[in-house]
């Protein structure tokens, strides 16, 4: 599978900018999520990829091949890209069987395809059942009743399972009633010189040709496969979608239609419709959106083994942070058109670049406390935090505080910059971290000013622990157990703490509790930048 780039792409609508200035690298066998916010600009950077929607500027190569180039006036259609499409509306065709429905897209399939001889290689399948006749004997006669008549297509259905082949293949398996004879090995015998003779045949007319076949008895010459124009045959066509059906265990509802699937089914369906064409790089927009919870969850483990078993590569567009920390390995999160974090799921959760990330990634909820001080000679920051409590947070490694700042002032001046530039409608804003409080601040109180030494300090739920002999006096604001874990909000004087207690601990309201921080992972953050400036630990004083 190929690596997509893209490079500095842009899609606005006049003052209006859905992609702002996008760059990132999805690299080979990659499962990426685009995640976001509704309106961040994940669908839209989905579509350019696919070729749904035409950038505006930029350049988008997928492999060694550009598929868009504003520069160069390049723009493949999307046909031509080799891409499968899974959409939240799984588009079924409801008078079309399942088979009907993977099978339809690939009768339009007109391309070069490999130089294949057929009989060589049908024969070669027939051979490798035929390894173990004994085996092939027991599968059909599982299908035989007793004393009744051969369920034919459940045999079928059994052979194909087992031996990867198609129908037509599968017929002939069976044709040789192995089932019936005394000794399968014997019984065996006849066919399987027959098809040898087929292969032997198949490979003196080609290595006069100066041909040879690889293992799927495609027509090579000096190594490199023989390609033609043409289109699939109906075998081909079979084993394909019986192929992709196995692959997400649907095998069995070939011949049902849409309506008499569950929701899940028909997943199931729109997922093999789309791997039967061998797409480069499959593309899906929330696709399991319309599932309910348990499903949705189950969906997820099937999308994590189709991504090994197929080896392509996945873009995956959701607003669930939930289905892209578990299924992705990388994040691209976006924010109002921009990039705002582009690494794996645990870097994205452990180590955010800002206040946006921190907040949008994690459930619950990053805890945020504001605070105020400076550096020491130490390289520690003395602060004064929620309460008027003090306090010290030691970064994991040395900070060079005047140099980040001065990199955060030139990054957000070029950016305001870049923006008065475009006349951008939808201009960037620093994002206000949610300090959680008892009684939300009077509206006027709401816009703060901040300095260079004024800070939040970011803190998981799960770093914050509850016992006796906590630096910090609260109480407990109120208690959601789940059975594994208990979310406990806490309030310390009129600020709001979210605490995840595992095990079935169980807090009554009003309970006075003391909390401290456990932990290295505490971040520490700019307020007037809204950027992180390191990870360390926080220690009450």
């Amino acid at each position: 599978m190929p690596a997509i780039e893209l490079s500095h792409v842009t899609k606005n609508w006049g003052k209006f900018y859905a992609v702002d200035d996008l760059s990132m690298l999805i690299e080979d066998h990659a499962f990426v999520t685009l995640l976001g916010p509704s309106g961040c600009g994940k669908t839209t950077t989905l579509r350019m990829i696919a070729g749904l929607e035409t950038p505006s500027s930029g350049r988008i190569t997928i492999g060694d091949k550009v598929v868009f180039d504003s520069e160069a006036g390049i723009n493949i259609p999307p046909n031509k890209r080799k891409v499968g499409f899974l959409f939240q509306n799984y588009a079924l065709w409801p008078n079309m069987t399942v088979y009907e429905n993977i099978a339809f897209g690939l009768k339009n399939i007109k391309e070069a395809l490999p130089r294949v001889h057929a009989e060589a290689f049908q024969a070669s399948e027939l051979l490798k059942a035929l390894e173990k006749p004994e085996e092939v004997a027991k599968l059909v006669k599982d299908c035989l009743p007793s004393g009744g008549k051969l369920d034919k297509k459940k045999a079928l259905l059994h052979l194909i399972d087992r031996y990867g082949i198609s129908t037509f293949t599968a017929e002939k398996l069976l044709a040789y009633k192995l089932e019936e004879a005394a000794d399968p090995a014997t019984a065996a015998a006849g066919p399987r010189k027959s098809l040898q003779a087929v292969i032997d045949e198949a490979e003196k007319s080609a290595k006069a040709q100066g041909l040879t076949f690889n293992e799927e008895y495609e027509y090579l010459r000096d190594g490199v496969v023989q390609t033609e124009v043409r289109r699939l045959t109906k075998e081909e066509i079979d084993r394909r979608v019986r192929q992709v059906g196995r692959v997400v265990k649907i095998g069995m509802f070939m011949d049902r239609y849409p309506a008499e699937l569950s929701g899940g089914q028909q997943q199931r369906v729109a997922i093999a419709r789309t791997l039967a064409p061998k797409p480069q790089v499959l593309f899906m927009d929330e696709p399991l959106s319309n599932l309910d919870a348990k499903l949705r969850l189950e969906m997820r483990s099937e999308l994590q083994r189709l991504h090994l078993e197929t080896g392509a590569t996945f873009i995956y567009v959701t607003h669930d942070q939930l289905e892209a920390m578990t299924l992705a390995t990388k994040i691209c999160l976006l924010d109002n058109g921009t990039l705002q974090q582009y690494a794996a799921p645990l870097e994205i959760y452990k180590r955010p670049v800002n206040t946006f990330v921190a907040d949008f990634v994690g459930n619950p909820s990053i805890n945020f406390l504001p605070a105020h001080g400076k550096q020491t000679g130490e390289g520690h920051f003395q602060l004064t935090g929620i309460n008027n409590s003090k306090m010290r947070f030691v970064p994991e490694s040395p900070v060079d505080l005047p140099a980040l700042l001065a990199n955060f002032k030139a990054d957000q001046a070029a950016s305001q910059d870049r923006q008065a530039t475009l006349k951008k409608e939808n201009a960037d804003k620093l994002f206000e971290a949610p300090v959680a409080r008892v009684q939300a601040p009077l509206l006027e109180d709401e816009k703060q000013s901040y300095d260079e030494e004024d800070y939040w300090i970011g803190i998981r739920p799960e770093d914050i622990s509850i016992g006796e002999d906590g630096p910090l006096e609260a109480e407990v604001y109120s208690v959601m157990p789940t059975g594994m874990e208990t979310t406990v909000k806490l309030r310390v004087g009129d600020f709001l703490l979210t605490a995840v207690i595992f095990g079935s601990i169980l807090y009554q309201i009003g309970d006075k509790v003391r909390l401290g921080f456990k932990g290295q992972q505490a971040v520490l953050f700019s307020s007037l930048y809204g950027r992180t400036l390191c990870l360390g630990k926080v220690e009450m004083e």
